[in-house]
């Protein structure tokens, strides 16, 4: 699960969760990117900061973990070179990319985006504002085929992994985003429920987002 994560918040472990159990996943690894390809960078804590925000908010969460391979490679996070490196540190695991269907709605503007389908799974999960079915329609339907709606009673098993390269997964997500979180430190609001408390209070100690 990968992201800039400025700063993780609530919404990104709820997600994170769901998805876990749905799938069965032994673990999700949480990867904050050193330069962001499709963001601007004006308003991004540095990585340091980030990836410690994400170590803290993971605290107590036994199937979760941080990975720094994006942070360590010092450049522009490209997926299809931290999929190299995953897949590197565990050769026998199944690989999938979680993401929102925001992210995957621009999926063309991704380097080597068709190998990254090739070489991973993906599930996609819905994100406030944004229709999940859209995503049958990427790149004029050409992944279509590829594409699996999974029902709210469906047994996922190994099998379908064969068959798809794409889950669509609708899920209660939290409508929170992190851009709404730093307007909100700006303007000195409460962040209650939005963030981990340690998140929260980390940001207050480094004085992170504030103008």
């Amino acid at each position: 699960m990968g992201g800039t994560f400025n700063p993780i918040h609530s919404g990104h472990l709820r997600a994170a969760r769901l998805v876990q159990e749905r799938f069965s996943l032994d673990r999700v690894l949480f990867v904050p990117s050193y330069i962001p390809p499709h963001k601007e960078s004006s308003d991004i804590a540095a990585p340091s900061d980030r990836l410690k925000m994400v170590e803290l908010a993971l605290r107590g969460f036994t199937q979760f973990a941080v990975s720094s391979v994006e942070i360590e490679a010092r450049g522009k996070s490209y997926s299809i070179f931290t999929l190299e490196k995953i897949k590197h540190l565990h050769p026998e695991a199944w690989i999938f990319f979680i993401l929102g269907t925001d992210a995957f709605l621009e999926i063309e503007t991704w380097r080597n985006y068709e190998r990254l389908l090739e070489e991973s799974l993906f599930i996609v999960i819905h994100r406030p504002g944004y229709r999940l079915r859209d995503a049958w329609e990427v790149l004029g339907g050409k992944f279509r085929e590829k594409i699996h709606q999974v029902s709210e009673s469906e047994k996922i098993e190994d099998g379908l992994f064969s068959s798809f390269r794409i889950f669509l997964l609708a899920i209660d997500t939290l409508d929170i985003s992190s851009t709404e979180i730093r307007r909100r430190i700006r303007e000195g609001k409460s962040l209650k429920s939005l963030l981990p408390e340690k998140v929260e209070a980390y940001i207050s100690e480094k004085k992170l987002y504030q103008r």
